[in-house]
């Protein structure tokens, strides 16, 4: 059972999360700076979650945090119910790691960038040219020439995301795999994606990059004109989501596989 005497609060910009927040969260306890925090409350949507996650790996000071949904989906989130009980929701709540990938991509002009992804890295072609890539897998080419819109790897968090819009599998929380998933794959024309041990290395390497230029992203981080993209699980930062019982990221990704 998670005990955090100092919490934060973190809120989205949008109408609904700081009317909610200046109604009732706000008043609910003594907040601290998230600098001197135990964990972080994140009041918003997906979108907003994954952008506290990301400044906090980019600070390298990762704290649990519990989502409070006042967005859309709200898949990373818990339900907004009973907001007067939210420190004892905290306090009965279930802590779920997940590591990041992290993604590693060299540009035309031979710049290095560094992001993490809790969702999925996503390569996609930046014109009406088809992108040509070569996929590797730790150090052996798996596809010497692959013709698509794109392609991306994702975590287990991130499966019921852009992978599975992209008809990718949908992975458990606890499977230990990433899904490596083509985008409009137009060769080979039967390539549907794999899934992978999460120890894997996955590289990418963009062909005719002048011609077909390729972006890279990172959740919500993008690249422009890569030539190679390196990517594998950073398990020296693993984050930490709370959840209520019985709504559970795991639960959730089970539940997503019989929605019709």
């Amino acid at each position: 059972m998670p005990e955090f005497q100092k919490l934060a609060l973190l809120v989205s910009d949008s109408d609904r999360a700081r009317e909610a927040a200046e109604g009732v969260f706000e008043n609910l306890t003594d907040w601290v700076p998230i600098e001197e925090a135990e964990a972080v409350v994140v009041i918003g949507g997906d979108g907003f979650m994954l952008q506290s996650l990301h400044a906090m790996l980019d600070e390298g000071r990762i704290l649990p945090a519990y989502g409070v949904n006042l967005g859309t989906v709200g898949f990373l989130m818990n339900k907004n119910r009973q907001p007067e009980k939210l420190l004892s929701r905290i306090a009965r709540s279930k802590a779920h790691k997940i590591a990041p990938l992290s993604m590693q991509a060299v540009t035309e002009e031979g710049e290095t960038h560094r992001f993490w992804a809790i969702n999925e890295v996503s390569l996609l072609r930046e014109t009406r040219q088809t992108a040509k890539l070569e996929v590797m897998v730790d150090d052996k080419v798996r596809i010497k020439e692959l013709v698509c819109d794109g392609v991306l790897l994702a975590t287990p968090a991130g499966s019921t995301a852009y992978n599975l819009s992209a008809d990718g599998p949908i992975l458990p929380l606890d499977s230990q795999l990433l899904a490596l998933t083509p985008i409009s794959a137009f060769r080979p024309r039967r390539w549907k994606g794999a899934i992978l041990p999460d120890r894997s290395r996955v590289a990418i390497k963009v062909m005719e990059a002048e011609k077909r230029p390729v972006s890279a992203v990172a959740d919500q981080r993008e690249i422009r004109h890569v030539v190679e993209v390196k990517l594998e699980i950073a398990r020296e930062n693993e984050l930490t989501l709370l959840f209520d019982p019985g709504h559970a990221l795991d639960e959730r990704i089970v539940s997503e596989q019989f929605v019709f």
